[in-house]
C-alpha cells in the first residue's frame, strides 16, 4: 500500500505492524537535522549514523525522494525523505509487507503512527501472489485523531521500464474517514511497484477532501540514481518545476 494515508489536517506522501521504528523523540530530532538541511539549500542528503542510502528517485511534481535503510531497524523496514522546492516535507517509514508505520509532515508538524490491530493490514505479498490486495486498517496522529483507511490496490497486469527499472503498474482506491465516520478524504488512480525494491512509487491520481477541494496529480518516478552514479542523494528536484501544480505529496507510498 504504497501510498501513505493522509491526515484530515494534512497531505502526506506513497504508504504502507508490529514493530514501529524508534519513537516521536528520534523522529523529530532526525526530522530537525533534515529540514534544516533542506532549508539551508544542502545539495546531497546524507542518512542519519547507521543509515544507508540506497537510491534516489527524481518524480513528477518537482520532487525528489530518498530511499534508505537503517541498521537499527526491523528487517524488511525501509526509510524516505522527500523533497520539494522548498526543501523536506515529508518523512516516512514502511515495513516489508508497505504497511505504513510512522510518518511526519513538516509543514503541520504532524506525526501518523499505524494502529497495530486492523481488520485488514496491507500486504505487499498478497499483492504480488493474488493481483489484488484489500486493506481496513486505523491510524493515530500525534494530536489525537484517529484515522480509519480503507480500500485496495491492483495489479493491472502492465509491466513497464523506467530509466531502466521495471515496474509493474498498480490501480487504487483509499476513503480515510475520521472516528465518528465522516469521509474526510478520498483518493484513487495508479501507482508503481518494484518487485526488486519492495515497495511502491508514485504515479497519477485525483482526490477530494472534507471541504470539496479537489486535487489532481502525478508523482510518478523518472530517474533512478544508485550510488556512485551522478545525482545520487540530490535533494534538488529535476522534474515539473517550472509549473504550478496542486499535488498531493507522496510515498503508502507512498509510498
Amino acid at each position: 500500500m504504497a501510498h501513505h494515508p493522509a491526515s484530515a489536517q494534512a497531505a502526506t506522501p506513497p504508504r504502507g505492524g508490529a514493530g514501529f521504528m524508534p519513537g516521536l523523540l528520534t523522529l523529530l530530532v532526525l526530522a530537525g537535522g533534515l529540514l534544516a538541511a533542506g532549508q539551508a539549500g544542502a545539495a546531497s542528503f546524507t542518512p542519519p549514523a547507521g543509515c544507508t542510502l540506497n537510491v534516489t528517485v527524481q518524480n513528477r511534481s518537482c520532487t525528489v525522494s530518498q530511499y534508505y535503510t537503517c541498521s537499527a531497524d526491523p528487517e524488511g523496514h525501509q526509510r524516505s525523505a522527500h523533497f520539494g522546492r522548498d526543501g523536506l516535507y515529508h518523512l516516512s517509514t514502511i515495513d516489508a509487507e508497505t504497511r505504513w508505520v510512522e510518518s511526519q509532515s513538516m509543514g503541520s508538524g504532524l506525526v501518523e503512527r499505524l494502529v497495530e490491530e486492523a481488520d485488514d493490514h496491507a500486504s505487499f505479498s498478497g499483492l504480488l501472489q493474488g493481483g489484488r490486495d484489500d486493506f481496513d486498517f486505523w491510524t493515530e496522529t500525534s494530536d489525537g485523531q484517529r484515522l480509519h483507511h480503507q480500500g485496495h490496490d491492483i495489479l493491472t497486469g502492465e509491466t513497464v521500464e523506467i530509466d531502466g527499472q521495471t515496474l509493474e503498474r498498480t490501480e487504487f482506491q483509499l476513503t480515510t474517514r475520521s472516528e465518528a465516520g465522516e469521509v474526510l478524504i478520498t483518493r484513487e488512480g495508479q501507482q508503481f511497484i518494484s518487485r526488486d525494491l519492495g515497495r511502491f512509487f508514485g504515479g497519477v491520481e485525483t482526490g477530494s477532501d472534507w471541504t470539496g477541494a479537489e486535487t489532481q496529480s502525478n508523482d510518478s518516478p523518472v530517474l533512478f540514481t544508485f550510488p556512485g552514479e551522478a545525482g545520487f542523494g540530490s535533494t534538488t528536484p529535476q522534474f515539473d518545476c517550472d509549473q504550478l501544480l496542486t499535488q498531493i505529496p507522496q510515498e503508502r507510498a507512498a509510498s
